[in-house]
């Protein structure tokens, strides 16, 4: 191998790291998920509704590379405010975009079918999947979204690594097409026609992150990228990607957006 081979295969593994967010989960680059029924961790704190009761559920999807794992803490906290939590795991480096929105299709269709409002809380690139989610299937009983950290531009990292064989071994079909041209996955979707807030991090604590990426930014991705035309609110907290779904004011303003549809100031 020769040394340009060498320095191309570290700058992959490089950027394969940085764009999953660093070590928080550890599952990070593994997904244990198959392509088969999803896995979903409910979290209740009373019993299992009747048809009747028509809950009010929050839906949690996790970031590229991680797991369910990373959200039990944002779940504990939603479930102690009184919603019906469903924390699902999806094969986020293992399949395509559209075969991820028909994974998370069959699950939410099993948790929440029966659900009088169903809100979205999103890391990462499940902010991207819930948008692609709901392009292709609108729902009636659509609450709010609040995305944590979303790449809704793209990311920069993918720009250098993502035609390179070994970034797609690492991180997957969908993780390529998640760069910041006009035809990416993110920057061919639709904007935003649902109330959804984004909360983003400038608490970078990478400083090869935040050497690859102009402007603010979390480490992983820009400020700028975290925008969303149509959104109803934005708020950017000095956090980092990799632990913005653990921080207690992002939480605090997760439950503020469900709540009343705006972030407190």
């Amino acid at each position: 191998m020769t040394r340009v081979s060498i320095l191309r295969r570290r700058l992959a593994l490089l950027c394969a790291a940085l764009l999953v967010g660093g070590s928080g989960d550890a599952s990070a680059g593994v997904d244990s998920a198959a392509l088969g029924p999803a896995s979903s961790e409910l979290l209740d704190p009373q019993a299992e509704p009747g048809v009747d009761s028509l809950p009010e559920d929050v839906v949690l999807l996790h970031g590229l590379g991680r797991s369910g794992r990373v959200m039990r803490p944002l779940a504990r906290d939603l479930a102690e405010a009184g919603y019906r939590v469903h924390n699902l795991d999806y094969p986020s480096t293992s399949a395509s975009p559209d075969e991820l929105v028909e994974h998370l299709h069959r699950a939410i269709s099993d948790c929440c079918a029966w659900s009088g409002r169903v809100h979205f809380v999103t890391h990462s690139l499940g902010g991207v999947l819930v948008r692609a989610y709901l392009a292709a299937h609108p729902m009636p009983q659509l609450g709010r979204v609040v995305m944590l950290a979303p790449p809704n531009h793209g990311s920069e990292y993918v720009d250098i690594a993502g035609d390179w064989r070994l970034f797609r071994a690492v991180l997957g079909p969908t993780a390529t097409q998640l760069g910041t041209s006009a035809t990416s996955l993110p920057n061919r979707l639709p904007h935003a026609d649902f109330e959804v807030g984004v909360i983003a991090g400038t608490g970078s604590i990478n400083p090869l992150g935040s050497a690859l990426i102009a402007g603010e930014s979390d480490g992983t991705v820009s400020l700028v990228s975290t925008r969303l035309d149509g959104m109803r609110d934005f708020i950017a907290l000095p956090v980092s990607h990799t632990f913005i779904m653990r921080n207690a004011e992002a939480t605090r303003q997760t439950l503020e957006f469900l709540r009343a549809g705006h972030f407190e100031r």
